[in-house]
């Protein structure tokens, strides 16, 4: 089952009955999103630690499912509690920093980004989406890569629609951009 080929309202369902303690209905919500979260969280954050932070994201829901009232889809709740967790990742990381695994973030990587593609042509494709700022990646991954509509990520980060989209234009305007040098200077 692939991880939007559950309906948005059906999820949600799911999530109102995990909510009130149905213990199948929880490990079905856990099962039917669990790669969502893993992926929008490899993508906002550094890639050996997604494990980690989609754990820590479940932990969170689980503790406020019983809150959760239905309001916004349970995907769009779930991914809005993932984007904090990163948040609060990144701060730490900030107050104590660390190195990374260069090897752990390839092998990462490899799988879940554009597993189809070479390794020079991801190499690229990271290295031109590094270069973006963070918050219009964000906008420009959550959309294109990840498949969630600007309605939902606007409510994922807490921001108007109209910025969302603008985020995203300027990144693609960005990437085209840096991609466009890049050739005249293999080019050149």
């Amino acid at each position: 089952m692939s991880d939007r080929s559950v309906s948005e309202a059906h999820l949600t369902e799911i999530a109102l009955r995990a909510g009130r303690g149905e213990r199948a209905a929880l490990e079905e919500f856990i099962r039917t999103t669990q790669r969502d979260v893993v992926r929008v969280i490899s993508h906002l954050s550094n890639a050996q630690d997604a494990e980690d932070l989609a754990q820590e994201t479940f932990i969170r829901a689980i503790g406020a499912l019983h809150r959760f009232e239905g309001r916004s889809s349970a995907r769009t709740w779930l991914i809005t509690i993932a984007r904090r967790v990163v948040v609060d990742a990144r701060r730490h990381a900030q107050a104590r920093p660390r190195l990374a695994s260069r090897e752990a973030q390839v092998a990462f990587e490899t799988t879940c980004i554009a597993p189809g593609i070479t390794l020079d042509a991801r190499a690229s494709v990271l290295d031109l989406l590094g270069g973006l700022a963070p918050e219009r990646r964000e906008a420009l991954i959550l959309t294109q890569v990840l498949g969630f509509s600007y309605a939902e990520v606007a409510e994922i980060i807490s921001t108007p629609i109209g910025t969302v989209r603008s985020r995203v234009s300027r990144a693609r305007a960005e990437l085209d951009q840096a991609a466009a040098d890049r050739s005249d200077r293999a080019t050149g």
